[in-house]
């Protein structure tokens, strides 16, 4: 281990009051005189990327003119996040984040990005899943930090507040555990794609549902997103649950007055899910049902697959990306249970 290795802390931001989507992101410093930009730090995505140049972007961008060490490759560089888009080429420029430095690292210099990139108040998003994923081809930035011996371990931790603006944090190569109530449960890691789980099944009420899909552990999606089918048997087993009068399809309600139980199975570990996340207000203006955090989403590729968003994996849980042991997801019972 390379003597100056440090671990480094990064403050998240959650723009709790602008559209629910909206992940939590915090600064990353660019080029030869370290300027700041916002991104979105993502799970479930591999890539590097920030605008340059870009004439629809409206949020500040990468000034690379200013930078000595940027350079261009002039490849083609294009990323989907869902129904989101962004293109443009690929570049490398020195990259860090508290102290924390790699040259030479790609990203995506995008020129055009979807419209809706523009109602959230980020410029770019660094991704966090594994490179094997990355469109650009390229290691990711946390990769090159643990390649480069530039962090004590090679893990980063994650603490999201609950219901407030900023208090959250990311920590590359290391974990600050006074954030937890409890010890660390590790899940492996059996695709190291996403950060992939197994997800054996719910208990809801004290009945099991059973799942045997994978589960990806996503900081950058607000809730849990199944499949239609297999959020129709969770919410079956809730009294009083049914579609949700005023949402689209695949959101449930259930009587606001009720607390139903859920708890996850993640690779033979059990975690339950807080109340205090799973209800998420009013089905419409008086309404006497809220709307469940778990979303059925009726395609495809969600019939082998979950995809568990900040609502379960930080706010209830601390969790820990691990790239050791075969790579492993750490949960610790969040403080926010104890506030």
């Amino acid at each position: 281990m390379n003597a100056a290795a440090q671990s480094a802390t990064d403050p998240l931001t959650d723009e709790i009051q602008r559209t629910i989507n909206v992940p939590f992101y915090g600064p990353l410093e660019f080029g030869k005189k370290s300027q700041q930009l916002s991104v979105a730090f993502d799970t479930c995505s591999a890539d590097l990327w920030i605008p340059v140049g870009c004439g629809d972007c409206v949020n500040p961008q990468y000034n690379a003119a200013a930078s000595s060490t940027y350079r261009n490759t002039g490849n083609a560089f294009n990323v989907n996040h869902g129904f989101s888009y962004a293109e443009g080429t690929l570049a490398y420029d020195t990259v860090s984040m508290g102290g924390l430095k790699v040259n030479s690292q790609y990203f995506g210099a995008v020129t055009d990005v979807s419209s809706n990139f523009n109602d959230n108040p980020i410029s770019g998003c660094l991704g966090l899943g594994f490179s094997s994923i990355a469109t650009s081809g390229k290691s990711t930035f946390f990769e090159n930090l643990i390649m480069q011996e530039k962090i004590e371990a090679p893990f980063f931790s994650v603490h999201l507040t609950r219901g407030k603006a900023s208090g959250s944090k990311i920590t590359l190569g290391g974990y600050d555990m006074s954030k937890a109530v409890g010890p660390l449960t590790w899940v492996s890691v059996i695709s190291k794609t996403y950060w992939t789980v197994h997800f054996d099944g719910a208990v809801v009420e004290g009945n099991y549902v059973s799942g045997n899909v994978d589960a990806v552990i996503d900081t950058g999606s607000s809730f849990i997103y199944v499949s239609q089918t297999l959020a129709n048997s969770i919410y079956a087993n809730i009294l009083g649950a049914g579609p949700a009068a005023n949402y689209s399809s695949g959101f449930f309600s259930f009587p606001c007055d009720s607390n139903p139980t859920i708890s996850f199975s993640l690779g033979g570990h059990d975690f339950g899910l807080s109340i205090h996340d799973f209800k998420l207000g009013q089905d419409g203006y008086g309404s006497e049902n809220c709307i469940g955090g778990i979303i059925g989403l009726d395609h495809a590729f969600m019939e082998g697959i979950v995809i568990i968003g900040k609502l379960f994996g930080s706010s209830v849980w601390y969790s820990v990306f691990d790239y050791s042991h075969g790579a492993r997801v750490g949960f610790a019972p969040s403080i926010n249970n104890a506030q």
